[in-house]
């Protein structure tokens, strides 16, 4: 299904009062107030907004960051309406903040998405080229959104350094993945992930590590597979960047996991890695 969707940046309040009904629908949750986005977007921060003519179906927000002598910005939300999902239209947003972002000046673009969420890791990294090499516990406390709910709010920071090799280039290094982590399906097909007996494993120097499909489904049938999820690959992915490794790309498979790759992050071609997050 083609749609006539059209990216553009937001300013306007009608704007701003279209993208508060989108969030409570999206998220189910109460909307970020018109008079701090509109605080943010005249102090350095980007909204940009998908049309489908004058129906708003989709967005993301962000608005300036600091640390340690670094302006970066930090894209806080994304979000398209679940009429609209899997049209691309996440990539044409982050496509014009990229674009509005180097207009003004930014070189770093950062945000977190949920380590579970397989789908958006491949945006994130394989289509965006970001990378991944901070892993946040518990990020956002307890939320009871519908996407949320149920488990620790872990998250997975990424860099998208808009001006490196790694991005103009659509970097992406020929390496042979090692698959350390062996799965299986229980009676109802779900996948479940079984943990090395040692860590051997971490002498690799590229590995790939397997993760559902679809969080969400395990959520609603088994939320204790889910939990058992979120607890292994948080063991996992903790040590992988503590041992100075990157999420640079994820294989999808036919499978019911898709493998999300890791290599050291010293080998990728960016300005500047040193962690942003308060954890590493």
């Amino acid at each position: 299904m083609t749609l006539d969707i059209k990216v553009r940046k937001v300013t306007e309040l009608k704007d701003l009062y279209a993208m508060q009904k989108l969030e409570k629908k999206i998220w189910g949750m109460e909307p970020i107030p018109v008079h701090q986005t509109m605080t943010a977007v005249k102090n350095g921060g980007v909204i940009v907004g998908a049309f489908l003519k004058e129906q708003m179906v989709g967005y993301s927000y962000s608005f300036t960051g600091y640390t340690e002598g670094q302006v970066y910005l930090c894209s806080h939300m994304l979000a398209v309406d679940k009429e609209f999902q899997m049209m691309g239209i996440g990539k044409l947003l982050k496509d014009e903040q990229l674009r509005l972002a180097r207009e003004m000046g930014y070189r770093l673009i950062v945000w977190t998405f949920d380590p579970l969420e397989s789908r958006n890791a491949y945006l994130n990294t394989s289509k965006l080229f970001g990378v991944c090499y901070d892993y946040i516990v518990d990020c956002y406390g307890k939320m009871d959104d519908g996407l949320n709910k149920g488990l620790p709010t872990d998250r997975f920071q990424v860099a998208w350094w808009i001006d490196s090799a790694r991005v103009m280039n659509k970097w992406q290094p020929n390496l042979q993945y090692s698959r350390p982590f062996e799965t299986s399906v229980d009676s109802d097909s779900f996948p479940i992930l079984r943990m090395p007996d040692t860590n051997k494993w971490l002498l690799a120097e590229e590995i790939e590590v397997p993760v559902p499909k679809n969080i969400q489904l395990i959520k609603q049938n088994k939320p204790e597979l889910a939990y058992e999820w979120r607890m292994k690959t948080r063991t996992i992915f903790r040590q992988l960047c503590e041992e100075g490794f990157a999420l640079i790309d994820v294989c999808i498979t036919e499978d019911t996991v898709a493998y999300y790759r890791f290599c050291k992050r010293s080998i990728i071609p960016l300005p500047n890695q040193r962690s942003l997050s308060n954890e590493n």
